[in-house]
């Protein structure tokens, strides 16, 4: 198993930017997919960002390529999720999650182990 907490959310305002670090202990941290999703209120949690084990392959969701890059730190057990170019909609509470098998996948029911959220507020 992994345990995964995330930290970096605040409040930041329109065309701002935030980092957000998601910390794992337990298993392997290198031995995992690591994604990012959020959840808006009212809305389904959405898939934003996904890196593979090695790091060397990364997807976004459409609606934030150019603007988010993921990253990880196999050393530090890290994986980072830079923002820039914030928009008001992206106000959501963002969640990292960990996949044990070895596909990059965007799916949320892919991901077996999840953090507990840290809220991003984009003010307009």
């Amino acid at each position: 198993q992994v345990q995964l907490v995330e930290s970096g959310g605040g409040l930041v305002q329109a065309g701002g930017s935030l980092r957000l670090s998601c910390a794992a202990s337990g298993r392997t941290f290198s031995s995992y997919v690591m994604g990012w999703f959020r959840q808006a209120p009212g809305k389904e949690r959405e898939f934003v960002a996904a890196i593979s084990r090695s790091g060397g392959v990364t997807f976004y969701a459409d609606s934030v390529k150019g603007r988010f890059t993921i990253s990880r730190g196999n050393a530090k057990n890290t994986v980072y999720l830079q923002m820039n170019s914030l928009k008001p909609e992206e106000t959501a509470v963002y969640y990292c999650a960990a996949d044990d098998t070895a596909v990059v996948v965007t799916t949320r029911r892919a991901y077996d182990y999840w953090g507990q959220g840290t809220q991003v507020t984009v003010s307009s």
